[in-house]
């Protein structure tokens, strides 16, 4: 419970079993005025061939399985069995990141953002935390989101809260590496508030399943790429649902 708003976790993993029990432990740990503040955390295991699953059930997270690879679906998987909550923090299982520097993320949403991104660009990179190809590709779709939408956007991070109404609003639907490019220029389009905040990033435990390889820094990129123009040639249909509510609202 973060001031009154129960927080829930999604941590998709793949092959984790070094990083995810450290993970879950200081997101456990943390606490504001001796409350903790996280109520409930999910792991999504997407395929893992180690004990990623059960030292994350061991430790008291519900942990769900879904064996087609991608991102997106181990997100949308995870989400599928979410309990109530107010706000959903997604952090990836590899302890790149600092669990402290989620508070700033979900104080941005108390304050009444929808979306807080956890911006690596903003922050300090440890050195050999980010290959050279994510940072360019980061660079990339940043700058191109701020072109085509007008908003300025720093980093695709993946260490990000959100209000869970506005995340259920989204329609998420992309299952591979398009997810988070999807939930920023989505937010974007439907007038969300949308906030960067800047979070350290700290080389990961065990070897990156995108970035550690060429073919995989390449789908990435081509995945990324291929949803910013998707969303671009697709944002009026994206608008739409909004717009017909609010008309029936009687708003403008």
């Amino acid at each position: 419970m973060y001031k009154e708003n129960r927080v829930s976790v999604i941590i998709p993993a793949l092959n984790e079993e070094e990083a995810i029990s450290v993970v879950i432990n200081k997101l456990i740990a943390l606490t504001v005025d001796t409350i903790k503040v996280i109520d409930h955390i999910v792991v999504c295991d997407n395929g893992s061939i180690d004990n990623t699953a059960q030292i994350a059930r061991d430790l008291g997270a519900t942990v769900v399985s879904q064996n087609s690879p991608g991102y997106g679906i181990a997100c949308l998987t995870a989400m599928s069995v979410l309990p109530s909550c107010d706000i959903v923090l997604f952090v990836d299982g590899d302890d790149s990141c600092f669990a402290e520097q989620a508070l700033p993320l979900l104080s941005a949403i108390v304050e009444g953002n929808d979306l807080a991104i956890g911006s690596r660009t903003l922050g300090n990179i440890e050195s050999g935390a980010l290959t050279k190809p994510q940072v360019f590709g980061n660079w990339l779709a940043s700058y191109l989101i701020t072109l085509f939408w007008q908003q300025k956007i720093t980093d695709l991070g993946p260490f990000r809260a959100i209000r869970f109404t506005s995340l259920d609003m989204l329609n998420m639907e992309n299952k591979t590496f398009g997810w988070t490019v999807e939930m920023q220029v989505k937010a974007i389009i439907l007038g969300m508030k949308v906030i960067e905040k800047p979070v350290d990033s700290k080389v990961r435990i065990g070897e990156s399943k995108i970035s550690g390889t060429i073919s995989g820094s390449i789908k990435a990129g081509i995945g990324i790429l291929s949803m910013i123009a998707k969303l671009y040639f697709t944002q009026s249909y994206i608008r739409a649902p909004v717009l017909k509510v609010n008309n029936k609202s009687g708003y403008e």
